[in-house]
């Protein structure tokens, strides 16, 4: 069983294992969980009273011992709406931090496939007319991030009318026109020679450049001067591809 998303959830390893232990023993006091969940003693009762505190586990007092039940997966919503309210009272004073500092640099890198998510994010993010890119090739559309993460990118742009133009090349010439048939979307095509690992993103005064090799990465540059740098480039790639 697959339960990361529990650590996205900000629970343990530890926390995991005592809540899932609990899950297959029903009612139980601390010695069972001990045994079956091969944790330390202490690592064990501090994590029953953490996930007594989260709501996730209950227990009754039979004299002396206490019986601990993990309760219905499903209070893990109500775990999730606590955490979705307590940020969104934070969020605010996060926001006017940001506002109030000062730009001490203009590059941010990001690592791994959530990285390469979150620079695609903050471009649609970003204020500009286009949305704007060139390079990439097969390897990177079906092999890396994969197609369908491509699709609902796009759908994500196009429900927000973000209008755009991209260059590919002859590749993947099938998602192009795929997506050509979308509203808001423009592609050209360029020789198969184009084909590279990496593709660059410019949307108002943000660059993205995104390297996908095997393990991806890439950085986004906020520079006015830098963006319409790269917008010259690519509205000469822009005249020289065709449809």
């Amino acid at each position: 069983m697959d339960t990361t998303i529990l650590e996205d959830l900000g629970l343990t390893k530890a926390e995991i294992k005592t809540y899932t232990t609990l899950l297959e023993l029903g009612d139980a006091t601390a010695g069972p969980v001990l045994k079956h969940s091969h944790l330390q003693s202490s690592v064990i009762h501090r994590c029953l009273n953490s996930l007594i505190e989260k709501g996730l586990i209950s227990f009754i007092q039979e004299g002396k011992k206490r019986i601990y039940k993990a309760t219905n997966p499903e209070n893990f919503y109500s775990f999730i709406d606590d955490k979705k309210k307590r940020f969104t009272e934070l969020l605010p004073e996060l926001k006017q931090k940001q506002a109030n500092a000062k730009e001490t640099h203009v590059a941010t890198i990001y690592k791994g496939k959530k990285g390469i998510s979150e620079i695609y994010t903050q471009i649609l993010n970003t204020k500009g007319k286009e949305y704007n890119t060139f390079g990439g090739g097969r390897k990177v559309t079906y092999d890396i991030m994969g197609k369908t993460w491509w699709k609902n990118l796009h759908t994500k742009r196009i429900a927000r009318k973000i209008r755009s133009r991209q260059i590919f090349d002859e590749s993947i010439r099938a998602f192009g026109n795929e997506l050509n048939k979308r509203p808001y979307s423009q592609v050209k095509f360029l020789s198969q020679d184009f084909a590279q690992l990496t593709e660059t993103v410019i949307r108002g005064d943000t660059v993205g450049i995104i390297i996908f090799t095997e393990h991806p990465y890439g950085l986004i540059i906020k520079d006015l001067t830098v963006a319409e740098s790269y917008q010259k480039n690519f509205e000469l790639l822009w005249k020289k591809a065709t449809t």
